[in-house]
């Protein structure tokens, strides 16, 4: 059976989509176990020369000038665990759990953090046994790293707090019992480097990204079928235009739409007509479109550095402890408010396309693309909804990481609420997973009234598809859940992988 093994290094997103979505097991390799065996050696040798060491044999944050007995240094790592997980709110998601605790023993066996063994050895064991700790979606401000959320992450470590067990909320302790998992005794700085970092924004990020992709693909399709509805121009993609601008967005997604458009009956049918120029909507797919596709391929780089990076403090290395600043979640912040954004013009861009095959006066269709408007209100109202929700973007795509309030007493005087950056990245994901699925139903429709002219090849697969869940809208119906339908389908990637089964892979 397939498993995926951590060191720190070689940690890739489609290994964290298979760990956190499809339930793969994970496991230490030598090469980790090794660097996670000399970092321990590297702290205690420190620990002897310096004695005092912060995070080690200290208090935290303002009160990083206490200095500990060793006597008590396990009771200080507990009361970290204890103090700091006061998180609130909605848990984080089954998936994101399982990349969050993914990320901490990947981030921990890159071999800079000074933990034992046992450590990451246990949040590999409740990861591949599926104990997952209930974790609040709020409460992280993103320096030092994601304190709160991790603290609930490492509390089920110690058998505290409350965790998941095959889809059942129980206390910690009980879901390791039933798991067969033992809980540990935490050892000098191992509390700190458990909560001390980025794993909670990455996760979110990563699988935000993830599906980002998917999504940029998916609004080409939804685009080259408004188009094909609204009798559109493929003019405007050539290739010549296309290289007089030469921004690699523009140009992959003008050569997909090309793709989905090729052989294209219904465009043929009007090369000739009255019409000088498409709305912006449809004429600037490439540029538009194109400028969101290159901010995912930026965010998701960003990532992929992040999910092999040590961001703990202090970080242990061969003759020093270093107290630095790697936790501060600057980077995924930014890139986290970036992908936001480009995800929500997409949005925006899709809703307007949704608006004009509804407005007759604009689209030469029937009034709401119902034969029988008055009686039947067919898709004005789905109008509406991706209406809100290209609204409800506008608000979330306001970037968090220009906000800082400063924490523990100004030690941490400036933070990057990257964490929320993400979380609000996640939920306009979501929200133009919808729209996009709106967009495709309305378009699908719009196809209807040009029959017998046939669409381009790519075009009529996501047609087809679509049509096997959403027939033909003839008297008004209760839509809301073929929409959800559709929305799964592009979460998931089915229309995309029809059509390329058609036109080939899509850039």
């Amino acid at each position: 059976m397939k498993k995926i093994y951590v060191d720190g290094e070689n940690l890739t997103m489609n290994d964290m989509i298979s760990v956190s979505r499809n339930h793969v097991k994970i496991a230490l390799s030598k090469k980790g176990r090794k660097k996670v065996f000399e970092s321990r050696k590297n702290l205690e040798k420190i620990v002897e020369r310096q004695r005092v060491v912060y995070g080690i044999n200290t208090g935290f944050g303002e009160l990083c000038s206490v200095k500990i007995p060793p006597s008590k240094i396990e009771e200080l790592q507990k009361n970290l665990l204890r103090s700091h997980a006061v998180g609130v709110g909605n848990p984080l998601s089954e998936e994101i759990v399982r990349a969050v605790l993914l990320l901490r023993a990947n981030a921990l066996s890159k071999g800079f953090s000074g933990v034992r063994i046992e450590i990451v050895e246990k949040l590999i064991e409740m990861l591949n046994k599926n104990v997952l700790p209930v974790i609040p979606e709020k409460g992280s401000v993103g320096a030092s790293g994601d304190l709160a959320p991790l603290a609930h992450m490492a509390l089920t470590l110690i058998g505290e707090g409350e965790a998941f067990f095959n889809g059942e909320r129980m206390k910690s302790k009980d879901a390791l019992k039933k798991a067969g998992i033992k809980p540990l005794k935490l050892e000098s700085k191992e509390g700190l480097a458990l909560i001390n970092g980025t794993s909670v924004m990455t996760a979110v990020l990563a699988l935000s990204v993830y599906d980002a992709e998917k999504l940029v693909k998916n609004s080409e399709i939804a685009g080259s079928m408004s188009l094909e509805a609204l009798k559109g121009t493929d003019k405007a993609f050539d290739p010549e235009v296309m290289q007089v601008r030469k921004h690699k967005g523009q140009i992959d997604v003008a050569h997909n739409l090309r793709l989905l458009l090729k052989n294209s009956e219904i465009i043929k049918s009007h090369r000739n007509c009255q019409k000088i120029q498409d709305a912006y909507t449809l004429r600037c797919m490439p540029q538009v479109i194109g400028a969101s596709k290159e901010v995912v391929d930026w965010v998701k780089k960003v990532v992929e550095i992040e999910i092999n990076s040590a961001t703990d403090n202090p970080l242990i290395f061969e003759n020093e402890s270093i107290s630095s600043g790697n936790f501060h979640g600057q980077p995924i912040a930014f890139a986290a408010d970036f992908l936001g954004i480009a995800v929500s013009e997409i949005g925006d861009f899709s809703e307007r396309r949704t608006a004009r095959m509804t407005d007759s006066k604009l689209s030469n269709l029937p009034p709401f693309l119902t034969k029988k408007s008055g009686l039947n209100s067919g898709f004005m109202t789905t109008q509406y909804t991706a209406a809100a929700l290209a609204s409800e973007n506008k608000v979330l795509a306001h970037p968090a990481s220009v906000d800082s309030i400063p924490t523990s007493a100004n030690q941490e005087d400036h933070v990057s609420m990257g964490t929320i950056a993400a979380r609000k990245a996640e939920e306009i994901i979501r929200n133009v997973e919808h729209i996009i699925a709106i967009e495709m139903i309305c378009a699908a429709q719009g196809i209807e009234f040009h029959k017998p002219l046939k669409p381009g090849v790519g075009v009529q697969q996501a047609y087809k598809t679509i049509r096997k869940y959403v027939k033909k809208l003839e008297d008004d119906r209760v839509m809301y859940p073929e929409i959800e339908k559709i929305a799964g389908l592009i979460r998931n990637a089915e229309i995309v992988r029809n059509v390329e089964k058609v036109v080939g892979g899509l850039r």
